[in-house]
């Protein structure tokens, strides 16, 4: 994971991690869940989060997937370690109630806007941030407030937009899985507001393309900034 650095200061160190088709598809037709990644990116994915000190989804992946979020320890190597926590990002508190993510057995976050009405029960913690919608850059500040210092985000499609085109990040990672999904309604890897122009570009520097399994890894850094900056 990113280490911390002295810039900036206001937000943990942020790595951005998904799969994708060839075609930059998180998923089949109408967001159905796509097991994209090989057996070798399930590994690596698991280490990315046994070394996280939590882990983002938006309240879509939650409804689609009802993910765990968590470590699957046996996948490399370990008889159990701490569990990072869990972020969902739900603006107006859609996360059902028997959603594994409020199972109590690992330490969860809701963040909410101020437009939710919804209360959490303990020992379900939650971050007011934002009025009508969450905003990803007062969360990131109060997650390091709180002791977040490495943060794993894992989708979907607006949470990867938000994030990416905030540059509230420090590394991207894509494994590219070798199919092609294609379509109208299958989520792209990047969703929310449209890019009109070469200005509103969100511009990365590759850092690294490394095969895995039958696909390969890509890694990016923000364009613009040292690649060699101190990761862990």
């Amino acid at each position: 994971m990113p280490e911390a650095t002295p810039d900036p200061v206001d937000r943990p160190a942020v790595w951005v991690n998904c799969a994708v088709s060839l075609d930059g598809r998180l998923a089949f037709a109408g967001g159905a869940r796509a097991r994209l990644s090989s057996p070798e990116d399930l590994v690596r994915v698991q280490r990315l989060r046994a070394e996280a000190d939590a882990i983002l989804v938006g309240i879509g992946t939650v409804l689609k997937d009802d993910p765990s979020l968590r470590v699957h320890w046996e996948l490399i190597g370990g008889a159990g370690g701490r569990e990072p926590e869990r972020v969902v990002v739900d603006s107006t508190g859609r996360t059902p109630e028997r959603a594994r993510v409020l199972d109590g057995r690992v330490p969860t976050t809701i963040a909410v806007s101020r437009r939710s009405t919804r209360v959490f029960s303990p020992p379900i913690r939650t971050i007011v941030a934002g009025e009508a919608e969450v905003d990803l850059a007062l969360l990131f500040t109060r997650l390091r407030e709180q002791g977040v210092r490495r943060l794993l985000v894992e989708g979907g499609s607006q949470i990867l937009g938000s994030v990416l085109k905030g540059t509230l990040f420090d590394r991207l990672t894509v494994y590219y899985a070798p199919a092609v999904i294609g379509g109208a309604t299958a989520p792209p890897m990047v969703g929310g507001r449209e890019v009109r122009g070469p200005s509103e570009l969100v511009e990365l520097e590759t850092v690294g393309v490394e095969a895995l399994g039958d696909g390969f890894v890509a890694t990016f850094v923000p364009g613009r900034v040292d690649p060699t900056r101190d990761l862990v």
